[in-house]
């Protein structure tokens, strides 16, 4: 195929604002590729590989804008004051001249595309640099105007034509399916949860239900984790889930899935579906020490604590250890980390996704040796007594967690998904997971740090929706490895375009954020405010289908509203 076609197609759909109107299009044009490389489906979201492929491209703007120069022979500073007037390097892209050299060249094809990009992750050593640009400026020299566009906006991961999941699934349904079979939906849906890999699921479902059906869970390939939504009573936990119920702690670390293969391989995935294997060598030797079976997927949440009291830490306290890179056994020693398992969804050949989770529970507490401090199973009572579950809810306080999670005996497990499971009760302090989308620097003494956040929620079909501006509670949490520094260092790669002062970046920063209550507002585009917002946390494991949704924000004011009104 052309990339010619792709780009059109990109062009057609960003031009459509309707969801609906969106997946049409998508529809047709899947119905037209079910004999082509499947890869395309990456390319439509943006991507070159799977969900479940952690790969980056390692490519800056300012090595994309190298690259542009290399192939358009504008200058690069040119370039840069295109972009800081225009705000989008794939529209400065398709605005640049052509050299004449390469107005005869060949026409690009999506498999020359995914050929180029797919190679830039494997690049290392001496020399990466260079031959990276030489990759890219290689397909800006044969594209066209607009594929210059959008091959600068994959690049950047950025394609800004807002198509969700929710649009493909239900596109890949229309094309290959009934779209017509509420069932249908549902089939691919579960197939994605299993596989995080669209291209795979639209391959399948071009071959019918059946081999739809036959995708599996796969030791060793990460799955996206049930997510569980908020409530704000033991009551209202009951109402969603039923009684009796399962009453666990909610661990204030960070969430793993720990895989084991028929090799005998570990690995270890974050929520966010990346590795860290190689930052928890400990994890790796409890598994392996503690836990029996051939194959499984273990769902789990690490939680440090201090050698000397053994009392538990903040998640804050450990995070840096995710991305840590280099003396990863100095930092275990320094900030050890206790694993509780509290699930399990793959075990010796059997994918257990659907089986009730009293019999999950039953399973690991078989196959699991507990040992303090190493490898334990979350701490769990099953009660239909709202004393006996708010005594455990105090209980879990008292020893530094975060709260409880509520969950029913014959819940399945729901990859990526909050329903109604299970569902977590915390502490009243409002609090929302946000993404920054902005900021802006600072002045006098805060001048050259970024200080005032942009931070927003997402609406049903993902889209970035701002909320309000955070600039206090920083400074409170510097002892925990976060300052204004830090965070300027972390924003600075992200940023895509600067207006005086204010910059905006791609969001990939997810912050905790606490507030007073909500406010309905003009000013921003989710038509809610938070008001007196505090920074409390950097949630390093989190990435933007962790943050708080819109119906989220909403459900809160209007139970804010009822308070207020003596009705709630």
């Amino acid at each position: 195929m052309k990339y010619s076609h792709l780009a059109e197609l990109y062009e057609k759909i960003g031009d459509t604002p309707g969801r609906l109107d969106k997946t049409e299009i998508l529809a047709e044009f899947l119905k037209k590729i079910k004999h082509e490389d499947k890869k395309i489906i990456y390319l439509l979201r943006g991507r070159i590989f799977p969900d479940y492929d952690s790969r980056e491209t390692g490519i800056s703007e300012q090595l994309a804008i190298k690259a542009l120069s290399k192939a358009t022979g504008v200058q690069e500073k040119e370039i840069v004051k295109l972009w800081r007037k225009i705000g989008d390097l794939g529209k400065v892209a398709s605005s640049l001249p052509k050299k004449q050299s390469t107005l005869s060249s060949k026409l690009l094809d999506v498999e020359k595309v995914l050929e180029n990009l797919g190679k830039l992750p494997e690049l290392q050593g001496k020399g990466t640099v260079e031959k990276k640009m030489i990759l890219i400026a290689e397909l800006f020299a044969n594209s066209s105007h607009l594929e210059a566009k959008y091959i600068m906006r994959t690049l950047l991961g950025d394609l800004r034509i807002g198509l969700g999941d929710g649009v493909l699934r239900d596109a890949i349904v229309s094309s290959c399916l009934d779209k017509e079979n509420k069932q249908d939906y549902v089939l691919v849906q579960e197939a994605y949860d299993l596989a995080t890999d669209f291209a795979l699921v639209f391959d399948k479902a071009c071959k019918g239900r059946t081999a739809l059906s036959n995708i599996e869970l796969e030791p060793g390939k990460p799955v996206k984790v049930m997510l569980f939504p908020k409530v704000t009573s033991i009551e209202e936990a009951f109402e969603v889930v039923g009684k009796p119920a399962f009453i666990e702690f909610k661990y204030d670390g960070f969430r793993m899935m720990i895989n084991k293969d028929e090799q005998g391989n570990i690995k270890i995935f974050t929520r966010r579906l990346d590795e860290v294997t190689k930052q928890f060598p400990e994890v790796v030797e409890y598994i392996k020490k503690y836990v029996q079976g051939k194959t499984f997927i273990l769902d789990g949440e690490a939680v440090g604590f201090d050698l000397k009291t053994k009392k538990y830490k903040q998640f804050q306290d450990i995070s840096q250890r995710i991305k840590r890179k280099y003396d990863i056994n100095s930092l275990a020693a320094k900030l050890p980390i206790e694993l509780n398992i509290f699930d399990i969804i793959y075990y010796n050949g059997k994918n257990l996704i659907k089986t009730p989770f009293i019999a999950r529970r039953e399973l690991i507490e078989k196959i699991i040796k507990e040992n303090k401090f190493k490898i334990v199973l979350a701490r769990q009572i099953i009660t239909d007594d709202k004393e006996k579950a708010e005594e455990f809810y105090k209980q879990a306080l008292k020893e530094g967690q975060e709260g409880v999670m509520i969950k029913g005996l014959n819940a399945p497990y729901k990859p990526g998904a909050r329903v109604g499971y299970g569902v977590k009760f915390k502490p009243s302090g409002n609090e929302f997971d946000l993404v920054i989308t902005g900021a802006e620097y600072g002045t006098g003494k805060r001048a050259g740090w970024l200080t005032s956040f942009d931070i927003s929620c997402q609406d049903s079909q993902g889209k970035l929706l701002e909320i309000g501006k955070v600039s206090t509670g920083l400074k409170e949490i510097e002892s925990q490895g976060v300052s204004f520094i830090e965070l300027t260092n972390k924003l600075k790669p992200l940023i895509k375009k600067t207006e005086g002062r204010h910059v905006f970046v791609k969001p990939e920063i997810v912050i905790a954020v606490t507030y007073q209550n909500i406010q309905v507002s003009p000013s921003y585009a989710s038509s809610f405010a938070l008001r007196f917002p505090r920074f409390t946390a950097l949630r390093n494991d989190r990435g933007i289908h962790d943050i708080a949704s819109l119906d989220e924000i909403k459900k809160e004011h209007d139970k804010q509203t009822r308070n207020i009104q003596g009705l709630g």
